[in-house]
């Protein structure tokens, strides 16, 4: 069944009594006619590449190509495992793990782009740290996925997911509104909690920039995955406790794409503005390509 918008998607999901996870699963069976085993052995793999791209940076140093960034997803984590920490655990670690998957991306390893290689650490942060903190199988945890991707097919209907068209609020403010609708549909949330969860994660990075240093999806990026995790979690408690967005999620997303498309090119992945025209940045710039 073909959903062009958030409110048709609670509709239905509301009149077919389903869960967004289980909607986007028979939704994917009808579409590509594979079996519904299928479907869940191919999020299944993602899963596991998650997971892995979450981990392997928390205990070994990774450091990418171009040595603008490393190692900080195994400071984080010694941190968190020696320090008392402000945040708490489930924070700090989510933090790390998106860091880690940064990382791997940027050190040429294996991720899932969900939505974008830029934006690669928040989903695999978030859903495996909550779900641990929830005590979620791995069954759970893959239709919390399908539940992200069906917000995610959303918003790059009606907006982008891209850098170079939206700015990072399109990259990194789309993943982690996918995240936190994730997160309360793993906590027990409804379709409407849901997509008011992915509303006010966007409404909290809306205009946000795409600046690379260089051009590349290192640095802001990689700390960018860090913040964006820990949105989409403090986000999930307040829908949970009953907080709804004032803007609904249709209107939000139809925003975003105005003030990406308002956004001029030099805040958009060229590298031309922002903090990749800072003199720190270009400096950085002429060491990487050597100029």
């Amino acid at each position: 069944m073909y959903i062009s918008n958030g409110k048709q998607l609670v509709e239905v999901c509301n009149e077919k009594n389903l869960s967004i996870g289980e909607f986007a699963i028979q939704n994917e069976v009808e579409e590509s006619g594979l079996s519904r085993e299928e479907v869940i052995e191919k999020m299944r793999k993602n899963l596991k590449t998650m997971k892995a791209s979450a981990s392997k940076g928390l205990d070994k140093e990774i450091i990418s190509v171009s040595g603008l960034i490393g190692g900080d997803a195994k400071r984080l984590n010694e941190y968190s495992n020696h320090e008392k920490t402000l945040s708490g655990n489930i924070m700090v670690t989510a933090m790390a793990r998106a860091l880690s998957c940064s990382e791997v991306n940027a050190s040429m390893g294996r991720i899932v782009a969900c939505p974008t290689a830029g934006s690669c650490g928040i989903i695999p942060a978030v859903i495996t740290t909550v779900g641990e903190a929830l005590d979620k199988n791995d069954e759970e945890l893959i239709k919390a996925l399908f539940c992200s991707s069906a917000v995610g097919i959303i918003i790059a209907q009606n907006a982008c997911v891209a850098g170079a068209e939206g700015g990072c609020q399109a990259e990194c403010g789309s993943a982690a509104a996918m995240a936190c609708a994730a997160i309360i549909e793993l906590m027990g949330g409804t379709p409407a909690m849901c997509l008011n969860g992915a509303a006010i994660v966007i409404k909290n990075i809306l205009g946000l920039v795409c600046d690379p240093i260089a051009g590349l999806v290192e640095v802001p990026c990689a700390k960018r995955n860090a913040s964006g995790a820990v949105s989409a979690i403090t986000v999930a408690d307040m829908i949970m406790a009953g907080i709804v967005s004032k803007i609904p999620f249709d209107d939000v997303v139809s925003a975003m794409y105005k003030v990406g498309k308002s956004l001029p090119s030099e805040l958009r992945e060229t590298a031309l503005g922002g903090l990749a025209a800072t003199p720190t940045g270009i400096e950085l710039k002429k060491q990487i390509l050597g100029e």
